[in-house]
């Protein structure tokens, strides 16, 4: 009678000390990166009364941060190949500290605006690095599929946590909405000493397209907020339009044509790569829109305190996904009731106004949450 030999299961050692605080320092870099997109919207209404500025002004508080953010990633990721990770990580945090400390003691609103802009700049450096660090901290894959969890997590906690804890400082002071960032980053130096130096590689970065994407993207975020005060028939906002369009043209050329494009358009002949980017992108609008739109009309129309308006504000980030019953159906009514209530807000007295208010965002995010935990079980 022959046996057959099962060969024995490999066992996936522990990770390291080191390991383990890399990805401390990733997920809470991701942590303060998310939540100063976020913390600062239940502040603006204080700001505007403090700095002045209007509409506008509070706009640009907010997209002159996600504006450097999000132009400047895919330089990011190069800079964190050249140099590595751990450096360039490190170089991030120092200046989003620097920044965050100018944000809070900033005397006028021009150079809180220009603050934010640094600020979004060192975000963008400390993103992809973060992820770096945990893939050379975690060669095995099981491992780092559940590192990445973690570290996605951490964006998570914080996008729920930002409308309430960015309430409680404006209560205090509005400046302590910054300063939070100045500990935060210390803890994440400190432990970065304890993290291997990063190898690093050559890679060539494509000028044109980056330059392209930061001049398309500021064009078109200026000709939209300016033009929601000028009139979009303005001439600075026409140019500024004509600007991104034009910006947007040679930045395509550039991937299509450049030798080493940042963002390869092949990789938009996946289907399922489309699909994901617009669902994204959609949600992302809608959602951050939302807690800004939100955050001001609690202030300074139902006249919420800022704690209490971060509470409400919080409802749009919260976990409500063990409610897994609720359909997608539930969606459509929200936005309803949600859309009844911006459109006529005198006809409601405040306090029902309120209360309703608070029950359609809170449909809102438990819809929300439920599809997307059904889409992670498919």
């Amino acid at each position: 009678m022959t046996s057959t030999r099962v060969p024995p299961t490999r066992a996936t050692p522990a990770p390291s000390n080191a390991s383990r605080t890399a990805l401390a320092v990733s997920t809470l870099g991701f942590f303060v990166i998310t939540l100063d997109a976020l913390i600062v919207n239940v502040a603006l209404a204080t700001i505007g009364d403090q700095l002045g500025g209007g509409t506008a002004g509070q706009q640009w508080i907010v997209d002159g941060y996600t504006l450097m953010f999000a132009s400047l990633l895919l330089f990011a990721g190069n800079l964190s190949d050249r140099i590595g990770a751990k450096r360039a990580f490190t170089f991030g945090v120092v200046l989003f500290v620097l920044a965050s400390a100018a944000c809070a003691f900033a005397p006028a609103l021009w150079i809180l605006i220009l603050s934010r802009f640094v600020q979004g700049a060192a975000a963008s450096l400390m993103l992809p690095p973060s992820m770096a660090l945990i893939r050379e901290a975690f060669p095995d894959a099981v491992q780092r599929s559940k590192a990445i969890g973690l570290w996605a997590l951490g964006g998570a906690v914080a996008a729920a946590a930002g409308p309430a804890l960015g309430g409680l400082l404006t209560t205090i002071d509005w400046r302590l909405v910054f300063l939070i960032n100045v500990p935060v980053g210390a803890v994440a130096v400190a432990l970065l000493m304890k993290v291997p130096v990063s190898p690093v590689r050559p890679a060539t970065f494509d000028w044109l397209g980056q330059i392209a994407a930061l001049a398309g993207v500021g064009a078109l975020i200026f000709g939209l907020i300016e033009g929601g005060v000028l009139g979009f028939g303005a001439a600075q906002v026409l140019a500024s339009l004509a600007v991104a369009v034009l910006a947007l043209a040679v930045f395509l050329l550039a991937q299509a044509r450049g030798r080493s494009p940042m963002m390869p358009l092949d990789l938009f002949q996946s289907p399922g790569l489309r699909i994901a980017l617009s669902v994204g992108f959609s949600f992302m609008v809608g959602w951050y829109g939302m807690v800004f739109v939100i955050s001001l009309f609690l202030q300074q129309h139902l006249g919420l305190s800022p704690l209490l308006a971060g509470l409400v504000a919080m409802l749009l980030a919260a976990p409500a996904g063990s409610l897994v019953m609720v359909s997608l159906l539930l969606i459509p009514v929200g936005v309803a009731v949600f859309g009844a209530l911006l459109a006529g807000p005198a006809g409601f007295v405040p306090g029902l106004q309120a209360s309703l208010l608070i029950a359609a965002l809170l449909l809102l995010s438990t819809a929300v949450a439920s599809v997307f935990i059904r889409r992670i079980q498919n």
